[in-house]
């Protein structure tokens, strides 16, 4: 189907859509086309307030769908696995291959040899890869595949234990209502949470509130919005927030009817938090001990956010994206729960996902109550209870390369021997590239479908060349901010030989004999999408309409304050929780009888925390945030968004003297997991002690090993948490001059 146009009198097409990446972000954009060529991106047109402001990632469009180095037609190894040396074949042979490959693992190993691997790099409805391919390997007899969002598990396990709902976010406009805002490790000028945020941050500032930014780094938000930039070591935000309870509670700042009326628990976390029950007072002192900040900073903190109403703590996934993910959330929610604050205009519940129930990617989802906390299958082969066997047949995500390496023989559900890939580069996106080097070399089939040469990719036996978003039409939505709904209105023909992950499930589906896999064409599926969709018939009237425009606003009456009905009526509004209350103190978490998951949140001594005494030789804490210029790892070799900024290791002046390193020196960051090579940054804009390799660089190993793509990931752990967060800020590294 060609797609909604405005015809601008010459050759030109103007195409309303948006792009699909994995950020935070659903920018409308207009795509300016001729032929089956876009000349230009424009941004969106909407005037102020409602406009959603395009960043550099979607006006670099263009260069990302016509790259040259794009995938255009079916491809076969020819080369060692992970040379990425392949040759052009025929969608008929790939076919064949596949079919082959597929048919023969499943009759020597079993359906349980066939693993599936899909991530979020497409985030839309009808051509998400994972839904077309999962649904044709449950028809042809079951695969396993992995759980645990790289970017939220951590996040979602303390929102689901603490409220029982992922749907934890105030919508942006909310902060024109608030006092004080708390950016705990959170730079939206950087990940886009939001397309909107930075505007409503700004005009929040504007508009007199305080603005306090708590990070190792003094990044891009805090530079332009912060009144204050708290630095804090890694891994230890909630030690400092422990001991902000401890001040409020001692010297009676808390909300205590608030908590008498709405929480559970608390009792429980004030003992812990006052020493009651391991004999060690959380103050200030003691905070200032692990965390590297002054305990009269933590004091103020303390008193500036429990004597100031309404005021925003808005904790992210940085700090989530750690062994301490979980706790860091849960601990956040309870300070929101402690200065009443949460369901208040103005205010914040914490947790981390920022959701909001109208126009969330997140509001449609499969995430139950209780999902991956509270399912436990039985022993592992120790005959101790593991987290990694509470999802039956599926992987923890960070431990995909122990999966296959180790197989049953390891506690994982089944011996991996084929992979299909798709949306997602993973051997760059989840920990320890180097295991996922020997892991990828072991198996006896590797399929991909991807656009570009990744290092993912790179491992393939056959390539399968997909689509870009610009090529398709489909319906999407943004995290986490809203509210508004966006389409992926078809700009241009697919290139080359390119189909979609849908046509490639459906074409397969077909040779394999499975009948009746897609009845319906492109434009009938979107149809029966939006018709069956209750947030879409909610808020919007004309199909036709929405279509052509691209995008529809949703106008609020007010602002949308998570849990407003809940502390406006909790007799008739309990919260989605066992006691229909906030959960300070967790039951079900309880039950898990898990030192790592304690029933209330705690700050907790992790390996290769700064006291490990592996820091001894590693005494360097790493840490991976969002490039400006990518979005994880797409959009890696578009050359307009490479020369904003180097890809460079960020190190404290005071750390690269003591090592003898100047600015813009090659430099080895190293451990035992890998070593990484790239030009060093010397700025006071990160704290001693602590170094920043943005994550999304792909991985590039030389013939000695060292990456000179210099992924983040090369040096991070292939770990996760109690509460399944993914420990990408959990490493130790050192530095020396290459």
């Amino acid at each position: 189907m060609n797609p909604p146009e405005s015809d601008t009198g010459s050759d030109v097409r103007i195409v309303r859509t948006t792009s699909t990446y994995d950020c935070g972000g659903r920018c409308p954009i207009k795509l300016h086309v001729r032929g089956n060529q876009i000349l230009r991106v424009e941004g969106d047109d909407a005037p102020e307030p409602h406009q959603l402001r395009t960043c550099l990632r979607c006006r670099a469009y263009k260069q990302y769908v016509h790259h040259p180095e794009r995938f255009l037609y079916p491809q076969k190894r020819v080369g060692k696995r992970g040379e990425g040396k392949f040759e052009r074949i025929s969608w008929d042979e790939a076919y064949d291959i596949f079919i082959r490959e597929l048919n023969r693992i499943k009759e020597t190993y079993g359906n349980e040899a066939i693993l599936l691997a899909t991530g979020g790099a497409y985030l839309a409805s009808l051509h998400n890869g994972g839904l077309a391919a999962s649904r044709l390997l449950n028809q042809y007899g079951g695969y396993v595949t992995h759980y645990g969002n790289i970017s939220s598990e951590g996040a979602v396990w303390a929102s689901l234990t603490q409220y029982g709902s992922v749907m934890v976010g105030h919508s942006r406009e909310d902060m024109m209502n608030t006092r004080l805002i708390i950016l705990w490790g959170w730079d939206p000028a950087r990940m886009i949470s939001g397309t909107n945020t930075m505007y409503h941050l700004i005009r929040a500032r504007e508009n007199g509130a305080r603005i306090i930014a708590i990070d190792p780094r003094y990044h891009d938000t805090a530079a332009t919005l912060a009144h204050e930039w708290i630095p804090i070591y890694p891994g230890t935000d909630t030690a400092v927030m422990v001991a902000m309870a401890n001040v409020m509670i001692k010297e009676n700042l808390h909300d205590r009817q608030f908590l008498d009326t709405y929480t559970t628990g608390f009792d429980a976390f004030a003992d812990y938090v006052l020493g009651k029950e391991d004999g060690v007072d959380k103050t200030p002192a003691w905070a200032a001990e692990i965390s590297g900040m002054d305990a009269a900073v933590i004091e103020g903190l303390a008193r500036e956010y429990a004597t100031t109403k309404p005021a925003a703590l808005m904790d992210c996934q940085g700090p989530a994206r750690s062994a301490m993910g979980e706790q860091y959330n849960r601990c956040a929610s309870t300070l929101c729960a402690m200065t009443g604050n949460v369901g208040r205009s103005g205010g914040s519940a914490g947790g981390g996902l920022m959701g909001i129930p109208v126009g969330h990617m997140f509001r449609m989802s499969a995430i139950p109550p209780g999902k991956n906390p509270f399912e436990l299958d039985g022993p592992n082969v120790k005959g101790t209870l593991d987290i990694r066997l509470r999802v039956k047949k599926r992987i923890h995500i960070n431990t995909l390369w122990d999966a296959i390496l180790e197989g049953r023989d390891g506690g994982y559900p089944s011996d991996v021997k084929m992979m299909w890939s798709m949306c997602n580069n993973y051997v760059n996106q989840i920990g320890n590239s180097n295991k996922a080097d020997r892991a990828l070399k072991q198996l006896e089939f590797i399929a991909v479908s991807e656009l570009f040469p990744t290092a993912t990719a790179r491992y393939a036996d056959l390539i399968f060349p997909v689509t870009s978003a610009a090529e398709r039409n489909d319906f999407t939505r943004p995290w986490p901010s809203g509210p508004y709904f966006t389409v992926v209105n078809q700009a241009i023909n697919p290139l080359g030989e390119c189909k979609s992950d849908l046509e490639i499930a459906s074409e397969l589906a077909e040779r394999l004999g499975i009948k009746g896999f897609n009845p319906h064409s492109e434009e009938e599926w979107l149809k029966i999408l939006f018709e069956n969709n209750p947030e879409y018939t909610t808020h919007i009237d004309d199909y036709e309409a929405f279509r052509k425009k691209g995008v529809h606003r949703v106008d609020l009456p007010e602002p949308i304050v998570a849990f407003r009905d809940q502390i406006a009526d909790p007799e008739n509004n309990p919260f989605p929780t066992p006691s229909g209350r906030i959960e300070i103190y967790s039951r079900r978490a309880a039950d898990l009888n898990n030192p790592a998951c304690p029933p209330i949140p705690k700050y907790l001594p992790t390996a290769e925390d700064r006291f490990d005494s592996l820091a001894a030789q590693y005494p360097l804490q790493l840490i991976t945030p969002h490039p400006r210029n990518r979005v994880h790892s797409e959009l890696y070799l578009v050359p307009w968004l490479k020369e904003t900024e180097e890809h460079r290791v960020w190190i404290n002046t005071r750390d690269a003297k003591a090592r003898r390193i100047e600015d813009r020196d090659e430099v080895l960051v190293y451990n035992d997991r890998g070593t990484v090579s790239l030009p060093a940054f010397l700025t006071e804009r990160i704290m001693p002690g602590v170094v920043a390799i943005f994550e999304g660089s792909w991985y590039h190993p030389d013939e000695k090993g060292v990456d000179r793509g210099a992924c983040a990931n090369t040096l991070t752990r292939d770990d996760y948490s109690g509460g399944g967060a993914c420990v990408m800020n959990t490493s130790l590294v050192e530095i020396q001059k290459a």
